[in-house]
């Protein structure tokens, strides 16, 4: 049976109910999750599994499992595993998840500056990076920086569309990441749109309105290779 991803819905969610569907040395399986899982360059969530005693178990990675659909909730060596049926509650770190929140909706802003294919990206609570298929020359740090702020501070809500895997195929400039294709195989495809600015397919946790993001500093700007061009970014607080 597949992991509910709760966080597709509602990305806000920090607690959740759920039962133990698996348990062992990789780590904990569960009917269903508010913790994202590492991809699409964002990384896998922390926090912790908590008992109906009151023991918490510390949750220190988050992956997809080796069963198609599945999540494993990676826990500190050592722990006192659950067992398969158990009743526990979730609990994410919420402090990091925001910040990669509002870092990677302000690396979907910052694709709309830079037009160029985007090669690569990672997210990681301090820092954000798009690498980009454009010649060095036309990457100034200081336009980048005021123009992500600008369109940050109009304080635009984005929103969460759905289309059919066959919809994407046919609007294929839709996806502008060579690197990181988006998972198809359930039918429909989800997006995130920030009107007037963004439309493109990310399974990743996105902030409900860009005043969330704050300012951005453009802190590196660095050549990666022939095709890659990389742009550092890292929230001004």
């Amino acid at each position: 049976m597949a992991t509910e991803l709760l966080f597709r819905t509602d990305a806000y969610c920090r607690t959740a109910p759920a039962t133990v569907t698996a348990a062992g040395e990789r780590g904990v399986e569960l009917d269903r999750t508010i913790f994202y899982p590492t991809g699409g360059g964002q990384p896998g969530d922390t926090g912790a599994i908590i008992r109906a005693g009151g023991t918490r178990i510390a949750v220190v990675d988050t992956r997809k499992g080796e069963t198609p659909g599945r999540v494993l909730h990676v826990v500190a060596p050592g722990s006192d595993l659950p067992t398969v049926g158990e009743a526990v509650t979730l609990e994410i770190d919420w402090q990091r998840r925001h910040r990669l929140m509002r870092l990677h909706t302000a690396l979907h802003v910052m694709s709309c500056i830079v037009v160029a294919p985007v090669t690569g990206g990672q997210i990681a609570p301090d820092k954000g990076r798009l690498d980009f298929d454009i010649d060095l020359a036309l990457l100034d740090a200081a336009h980048i920086e005021r123009a992500v702020n600008a369109i940050t501070a109009r304080a635009i809500a984005t929103e969460t569309v759905w289309i059919t895997d066959e919809e994407l195929d046919a609007r294929p400039e839709l996806v502008k990441t060579m690197s990181v294709q988006p998972p198809r195989g359930a039918g429909r495809v989800r997006l995130l749109k920030i009107p007037g600015v963004d439309l493109q397919p990310c399974g990743g946790t996105h902030v409900a309105n860009l005043a969330e993001i704050g300012p951005i500093r453009v802190t590196r700007i660095r050549n990666e290779g022939k095709r890659n061009k990389r742009v550092e970014i890292a929230l001004a607080d």
